[in-house]
């Protein structure tokens, strides 16, 4: 008996010793987030206050051309050595990959821009009877307030007014000089594409030169953890990039789409808003989708209607078809560590940072958990 009550005990702690170092083992994974984290803000702190970000904008800024050609290379290569694969030669298969490439673009520009652009002062032209309608609705609204309540809401009514009006205004006169920058910035951001083309051109023609380069400069122990890293963050970020591209590609048309049949005016330019700040996990279908569903009721409540059943049917697909079969779980992070990063990229950075921290974050942590692997730090820790 009393042996048998033995077995049952050891059996007992055995279980409970199961289910601490389960437990142990996710604290450690949550703690390993944070740390990605921590090191993220304390580093871009440092590099802030210490003046060496701003150094680091500045410079990129510079070589923009060179770093925009190498990720042009880095996506079109994959293309090439398919070609080359296929027993092309590798200068038949840079210029037959990179001449579609062009063609594309010019394609794009030439039957989406002036569309957009035309669509762009459609947009900027209803401001005005937005303002209006949505003045006559916060009327209305607070006519009812005032009536059902029996309390007199003139100061908030009249708070409201001058904010919009205040906001109308600084749009009104900001426009041509804003018109001036968007110009400026597309001439200078035509030159830079132009220069990078021509430098990405010349990187396909021996791009895996380019790192076999950089390795033989490396020790024998050192270029061996270089390939298996850079091979690991090479195959998560292209993944990314390209799935992510066709969601977007995807969700613009359907998006725009559906903004026409709603009735609503400058669909393009709503739609590429919405597919755009869609990169943006978890917040970025609201940033895009409020704006449009707002014009939409300015215009009347059917169209209204219609352009949040297009937002909501579109962020559907998005969600439950489009990123399970295209993207799946490329970047492998937990929604609390996607949103604290945005939250903090965006504190830093602004809108920028947020398109860029989920890409950002996984790198790190793909990077960290590299390290952990060849010094077995956790391990360590739970000895």
């Amino acid at each position: 008996m009393f042996g048998k009550k033995k077995k049952n005990d050891e059996r007992l702690d055995y279980t409970s010793l199961n289910s601490l170092i389960k437990v142990s083992n996710k604290v450690l994974d949550i703690l390993f987030i944070f740390l990605i984290i921590i090191l993220i803000y304390v580093s871009i702190r440092l590099l802030k206050d210490s003046g060496v970000l701003g150094a680091l904008i500045t410079l990129l800024k510079i070589v923009a051309p060179l770093f925009i050609g190498f990720i042009i290379a880095w996506l079109l290569d994959p293309l090439v050595s398919f070609l080359v694969n296929k027993g092309w030669k590798r200068s038949i298969s840079t210029f037959t990959i990179f001449f579609l490439f062009i063609f594309l673009i010019v394609f794009f520009f030439y039957l989406v821009i002036p569309s957009l652009g035309r669509q762009l002062q459609d947009a900027i032209g209803m401001v005005p009877n937005v303002v209006d309608n949505f003045n006559s609705w916060i009327t209305n609204f607070f006519d009812k307030l005032s009536n059902l309540y029996k309390y007199d809401f003139s100061s908030i009514k009249d708070s409201i007014y001058s904010s919009i009006t205040g906001y109308t205004n600084s749009i009104t006169l900001d426009l041509p000089n804003l018109a001036i920058k968007v110009v400026s910035k597309i001439l200078s951001g035509g030159i830079t594409l132009i220069i990078s083309l021509f430098i990405a051109f010349y990187m396909l023609f021996d791009f895996r030169g380019i790192r076999e380069t950089f390795i033989s400069f490396l020790p024998k122990k050192l270029s061996d953890n270089f390939v298996i890293l850079t091979d690991r963050l090479d195959k998560s970020l292209k993944n990314y990039v390209l799935g992510t591209f066709f969601v977007t590609v995807i969700l613009f048309s359907f998006q725009s789409l559906g903004f026409f049949i709603a009735g609503l005016k400058a669909p393009l330019v709503f739609g590429l808003i919405c597919a755009v700040t869609n990169i943006i996990p978890y917040i970025g279908p609201y940033i895009g989708g409020i704006p449009a569903v707002v014009v939409g009721f300015t215009i009347s409540p059917f169209v209204g209607v219609l352009t949040l059943i297009s937002v909501v049917v579109a962020q559907f697909l998005e969600s439950y078809i489009l990123t399970p079969l295209i993207l799946s779980k490329t970047m492998k992070l937990h929604p609390v560590t996607i949103i604290i990063g945005l939250l903090i990229f965006e504190h830093f950075f602004g809108i920028i940072g947020m398109l860029l921290s989920t890409p950002i974050i996984s790198c790190l942590k793909i990077i960290m958990e590299f390290i952990n692997e060849r010094f077995k730090i956790t391990q360590k820790i739970k000895e």
